[in-house]
């Protein structure tokens, strides 16, 4: 069974709570990073992206800019910004978005249950982000951002987090998004270690190239001590976990940036090798095994017949599969989404008004508006040990980074 641990969390006192809180390093590029970041010096991205707080032509992989993380960090515990608790807590944290809440319990898990499996995957990683948030983690010398994990939802610790948050919260504040996050501290933690201790597996949710670097950063620190007893903090890495009935996964939407040589008719025509294709004024899919396609100032409906979609095959199943089997790959020639140029993402939080915006702009050729992927095809494909193609899953609301920070030491 994987393993969780309270920690002594470094943390925003109460009243820095809500302009220290930031959006996670990973959906924002830099210029937006700097937009959101603009007048208030306590913002966690100057930690996380402290790329803003240089020249806009810098390397994002620079030495200077993981030192300015750094610096950045320490600024904000010199100025009593950030504080750390002095006993090991448990915390909940709670997100509420257009009245739906998913409740979490903020916490430490071991680099080991990630390594041998007990904290299950469902996307590769990439190199050069695995070694950029591995360098951020041992320059600053903590994790500063959670891993997004998951679990089959348990009656006990559902119970437990109940009571904490009927209790006074230690954060309660609404972000500029309109999400509402409250957290609350556990000091008596041993009920909820217990009750986490009869979850089978965790799943990562969102947050792979975090959770694996905190591996690499910790099998780097063993490595370094030669007193290496197997206690030491660099052995736990910082998560979030989440009962899988409460998340909420968004389409991820899809941009290609020409139809391989075909005319929008031509293109149209080819989708009948697909499915049943049809026009359609609701650009949302409304069942799986469907998907709707903008060309040429249209939508159009592709239905994937029931008898060609392999239920028994956990990933092959997938509607983004189905797609690239179907679509991508025979008709447009994209045969590997993970890096060919023609092909690019769009989160489902968006909505289809910016598919249509891009498209209409001629710089991309045709949008495909996806159906969710839901926790529990992720969950399978997780227990099957495979892999889910490129952007199958996008969660919202976000986590916000520099409310919990965990400390290496």
């Amino acid at each position: 069974m994987p393993r969780i641990q309270p920690f002594k969390a470094i943390r925003p006192t109460r009243e820095h709570a809500e302009s220290v809180a930031s959006v996670p390093y990973d959906v924002v590029n830099r210029d937006e990073a700097a937009a959101l970041a603009e007048g208030n010096s306590n913002s966690f991205l100057h930690v996380i992206r402290p790329d803003i707080d240089l020249p806009a032509d810098t390397d994002p992989y620079a030495d200077d800019v993981y030192a300015k993380g750094r610096a950045n960090l320490d600024r904000l515990l010199e100025e009593s910004v950030l504080q750390q608790d002095p006993d090991s807590c448990l915390y909940v944290y709670r997100q509420i978005i257009n009245g739906v809440s998913q409740v979490g319990l903020v916490c430490c898990c071991h680099i080991d249950d990630y390594a041998y499996n007990l904290i299950l995957k469902h996307e590769k990683t990439r190199p050069a982000k695995e070694d950029d948030r591995t360098r951020h983690v041992l320059t600053l010398n903590a994790h500063a951002g959670p891993v997004f994990l998951s679990y089959r939802s348990d009656e006990t610790v559902d119970s437990l987090v109940g009571t904490v948050v009927a209790t006074q919260p230690l954060y309660d504040f609404k972000a500029e998004d309109g999400v509402q996050h409250t957290v609350w501290r556990v000091t008596e933690t041993a009920p909820y270690v217990q009750a986490m201790s009869s979850i089978p597996y965790f799943y990562v949710a969102d947050g792979h190239h975090r959770s694996a670097s905190a591996l690499r950063a910790g099998t780097t620190r063993r490595k370094a001590n030669n007193q290496h007893t197997g206690s030491e903090e660099y052995n736990w890495f910082l998560s979030v976990l989440f009962p899988s009935d409460q998340l909420r996964i968004l389409s991820y939407n899809r941009v290609i940036r020409d139809l391989n040589g075909l005319s929008a008719d031509e293109f149209c025509r080819k989708l009948d090798d697909a499915g049943r294709v049809e026009p359609t004024k609701t650009p949302i899919p409304a069942a799986p095994g469907s998907f709707c396609i903008y060309v040429a100032g249209s939508w159009n409906r592709v239905t994937v017949p029931a008898d060609a979609i392999p239920a028994n095959d956990a990933v092959n199943s997938l509607d983004v599969a189905l797609l690239e089997n179907r679509v991508l790959g025979p008709i447009l020639g994209i045969t590997d989404v993970r890096t060919d140029k023609r092909i690019d993402f769009v989160g489902g939080i968006r909505g289809t008004a910016e598919l249509e915006r891009l498209v209409d702009s001629g710089e991309w050729a045709c949008a495909v508006s996806m159906y969710p992927t839901s926790m529990d095809q992720l969950m399978n494909v997780s227990d099957a040990g495979q892999i889910m193609p490129p952007k199958s899953t996008w969660f919202e609301p976000k986590l916000r980074s520099g409310l919990l920070i965990h400390s290496l030491d």
